[in-house]
């Protein structure tokens, strides 16, 4: 299997900060190699004096479809990949009539488009080189909405659904695929959340107070350690069988819990309903 193989190659996007350097850096020290792609130039320097060769740096911007193409072609021609890390995202807050059709549509780029891309890409040289590891960085977000989030979700939830019907579908071959599920964790995340123009409908209602919750979050009180993170999801890239949905963060496990629950219980209520629209016998 390719997860077996000694040294692997590693492809990580945004991995300048947060979880997608430590991921970078976690497997860098474990002797793998890892194609990072980054937006700033310099964002991986350290790294690179201290790994050399074993790490290779590629400057993206996922909007850009053809660029994407480009640096995973030049990518497969350096050797075979292993394990690609969709990592890269960002929120935007706000009430969704807030949100300028630009915000909307680079959410889903670079959330859901780019990440389903990317996927697609490595599926056939993962198939014919006899396995590989697709980790996809979701979050809570991916099964939990709250309001001033509704791209986030749209581009989660979508990625959540793409993510479990790709894996059905590639599992003959050894090809695997992961959706990790972290909760708040200290990556700088939030403190680069964007933010919509307010609108005075909206300034005192959930989306008001959640808006303002996010802007005053102190990001010392969320509890997720990001070189923690990246040492299960290195150690899940080694798993012969690895789940669909990996839940990181008790927070995020209650709170996924408790969603799940409502959204049952609210089912349960539907059944005879649902059974009343069949055709008469």
């Amino acid at each position: 299997m390719t997860s077996d193989k000694a040294v692997r190659h590693w492809f990580v996007t945004g991995a300048s900060g947060g979880l997608g350097r430590h991921l970078t850096e976690h497997a860098l020290s474990r002797g793998d190699r890892v194609t990072a792609t980054v937006r700033r130039p310099t964002a991986l320097d350290d790294l690179a004096g201290t790994y050399g060769d074993r790490l290779t740096v590629e400057i993206l911007d996922l909007t850009r479809p053809a660029e994407v193409t480009e640096v995973i072609e030049r990518t497969l021609r350096s050797g075979p990949v292993d394990v690609v890390v969709n990592n890269a995202g960002y929120v935007v807050v706000g009430a969704a009539e807030e949100m300028t059709v630009e915000q909307v549509r680079d959410q889903i780029e670079v959330l859901l488009l780019a990440p389903m891309l990317i996927t697609r890409a490595f599926l056939k040289p993962m198939r014919e080189q006899g396995g590989g590891r697709i980790i996809q960085i979701s979050s809570m977000g991916g099964q939990v909405a709250i309001p001033t989030h509704s791209g986030y979700h749209a581009a989660k939830w979508g990625l959540e659904g793409f993510t479990e019907s790709v894996s059905r579908e590639v599992a003959d071959f050894g090809v695997h695929l992961t959706v990790v599920e972290p909760g708040g964790t200290r990556t700088g995340f939030a403190s680069a959340m964007q933010f919509t123009t307010a609108t005075d409908a909206y300034r005192d209602n959930a989306v008001g107070q959640t808006r303002y919750a996010l802007e005053t979050l102190d990001e010392s009180a969320l509890t997720g350690d990001p070189a923690k993170l990246a040492a299960v999801i290195y150690d899940t890239t080694r798993d012969p069988n690895p789940p669909v949905r990996l839940t990181l963060g008790s927070d995020t496990y209650e709170a996924i819990r408790d969603a799940l629950n409502e959204r049952l219980t609210a089912l349960e209520t539907q059944k005879d309903l649902a059974a009343s629209v069949a055709f008469s016998q």
